[in-house]
């Protein structure tokens, strides 16, 4: 368990494939084998690419559903669960830090209704198998601008302090358009382009350049051409300093044009 006043990391994990949750292959090796090594968190903060919305809101019931926000694939992942318990007080402290920013404009929601979506339990299951630490989400406001997020981000970072580890997950280059399926699928050039960047900028800390990713040039269109899986990254940055070491436990371009990029900063 962290020590009172320990600083833990904050963790932006490359969550890819939903079937991810119930196999085991080198990205996911890699989430199990920082679960036992990071100190057990108290709680954890979670910022998924699937919730999100209007507004900002924090789940706040004390027992989240473990949402299947997907289709198509074999039924054995729609029996996953995943029973973490959520916290109610944390989810009140983490409002309350929101409010009292002067970034929101207005209070952020309590939601009882959404609960543990994919982009937050198939990384867990993982991470804390035994789903006994409480999670609780964060939505991405669909209305903010990259900067913004990164400065709510920074919001999150008193929690570090008080045993309670930050889990964005997402994808920096997330275009199923362009997806092939399969064994042997090469990446897409131009996805294998974009994640160097942002892996590049992320290790010199060049986080404030992250904040527009269409900045980047061509290849940013098809890299985010949808900004959600995106998006979680800068809350991850914003809970951490650009001095703060960063360390890549995880790459690579999936079915061409999804990339599993993870990081550990701090």
């Amino acid at each position: 368990m962290a020590r009172p006043g320990t600083r833990l990391p904050v963790v932006f994990l490359g969550h890819g494939n939903p079937m991810y949750a119930i196999q085991s292959n080198r990205y996911t090796e890699a989430w199990a084998d920082l679960g036992e090594t990071l100190a057990r968190p108290t709680a954890i903060v979670a910022v998924s690419a699937h919730w999100f919305e209007a507004g900002t809101a924090v789940t706040s019931m004390a027992h989240p559903r473990t949402i299947h926000d997907f289709g198509g694939f074999p039924d054995a992942l729609f029996q996953v669960e995943y029973p973490a318990p959520g916290s109610p007080a944390l989810a009140d402290r983490l409002r309350a830090m929101l409010d009292g920013s002067g970034l929101m404009d207005g209070p952020t929601g309590a939601d009882l209704g959404w609960g543990l979506d994919h982009g937050t339990w198939s990384v867990l299951r993982h991470l804390y198998p035994s789903a006994d630490v409480p999670v609780v989400q964060l939505s991405i406001d669909a209305g903010r601008p990259g900067a913004d997020h990164r400065r709510l981000g920074s919001a999150l970072t008193a929690l570090r302090h008080q045993g309670v580890l930050v889990v964005a997950s997402g994808n920096v280059v997330h275009n199923l358009a362009a997806a092939q399926f399969g064994d042997g699928v090469p990446a897409a050039d131009w996805a294998s382009r974009f994640e160097d960047e942002v892996a590049l900028r992320l290790v010199a800390g060049d986080w404030e350049g992250l904040d527009d990713p269409a900045s980047f040039g061509p290849d940013a269109r098809r890299s985010v051409s949808t900004p959600e899986h995106y998006l979680p990254l800068l809350y991850a940055l914003g809970a951490a300093t650009p001095d703060e070491p960063v360390r890549i436990i995880t790459r690579g371009i999936d079915a061409a044009s999804i990339s599993m990029l993870s990081v550990v900063v701090g």
